[in-house]
């Protein structure tokens, strides 16, 4: 093959790789979460009505504003990144991305985000997509990341706010049941960040991240997931009385699941036994997706509701 040859079946291939670089920035399974939760939020909002092109124009502000948040996460988190073997393979721990590109690319999101609800839903969502942005990258990454064991339970508040901006999108308000949907990812966010972090908690160490695991003995972790399990399930159910019986029979038979996941995590740990906490992190994922799923079903369908 000639060297022309070459360069030009070269070049397509670069071009893949530096845009798979720049959408890894965004953290494309991070962004699931806002999918999984503000068409379920979206739906309960207006039971019974199903508005494809405002839904549409939601869920692309959301990813915009996903999007720049992780992507200047990804900047600001470039030093410990380099360190954590699970994280060493992200674009600036491998340098594949120049951080002022990364920096551009990351505002650039950001500030498209707010344009897009801006115009395509409300003022409210843009501003609560800001806002988010905001307390993700100043608050979690720059304050509390790196100070206190705490900092999940507090940083994970931003990503609380996809149910929060879906909510506004469809009534321009903030209502009660959007309220009680952040609670629910905010008690979800502790148990299922730390049940990964037991697996990870040498790399936390080495990064100098005092994230729970890593400075806390395995006891304590497993105490505080079962805590916030708790807490969990039982924002799910006040959530039943906005929703129907569909909704409401999902959420118990969900929950059961994962308390007894919990529990079973908590008392291996308590009896000496070796802990496997990956399992927890995984099947989390998978009651958030059930439960929310469930409220789309029970609201697209427009069930009589428990209240």
């Amino acid at each position: 093959m000639s060297i022309r040859g070459r360069s030009t079946t070269q070049a397509p291939s670069k071009v893949r790789a530096t845009a798979l670089a720049y959408l890894a920035l965004t953290k494309p399974r991070v962004i699931e979460l806002l999918l999984v939760t503000a068409i379920p939020a979206m739906l309960l909002a207006h039971r019974g009505t199903v508005d494809p092109l405002l839904i549409g124009n939601t869920l692309i502000g959301g990813m915009l504003a996903a999007g720049g948040a992780n992507t200047l996460n990804c900047v600001a988190d470039a030093d410990i990144d380099k360190v954590m073997k699970r994280t060493a393979r992200r674009p600036l721990a491998q340098d594949t991305v120049p951080t002022r590109y990364a920096l551009v690319f990351g505002l650039a999101l950001s500030i498209g985000s707010f344009f897009w609800l801006w115009l395509t839903t409300n003022l409210l969502s843009g501003l609560l997509a800001v806002a988010t942005i905001a307390f993700y990258v100043f608050v979690y990454t720059l304050l509390l990341k790196r100070r206190t064991s705490q900092n999940v339970v507090w940083g994970g508040a931003a990503g609380c706010m996809p149910v929060m901006i879906a909510w506004s999108a469809v009534t321009g308000t903030i209502g009660w049941p959007a309220v009680v949907m952040f609670a629910i990812i905010f008690f979800w966010t502790p148990p299922h960040t730390w049940a990964l972090a037991m697996r990870y908690k040498e790399d936390y160490r080495a990064a100098g991240v005092p994230m729970l695991p890593a400075v806390a003995t395995e006891r304590q972790v497993t105490r505080q997931i079962l805590v916030y399990t708790w807490l969990t399930v039982a924002a799910t159910l006040v959530l039943a009385l906005a929703a129907g019986w569909l909704y409401a029979a999902v959420a118990v038979l969900a929950g059961v699941w994962f308390l007894a996941m919990a529990h079973q995590l908590y008392a291996g740990v308590c009896r000496g036994e070796p802990v496997k906490p990956l399992r927890l992190f995984l099947q989390s994922n998978n009651y958030l997706a059930v439960v929310f799923c469930a409220l789309a079903l029970d609201s697209a369908i427009a069930l009589p509701t428990l209240l």
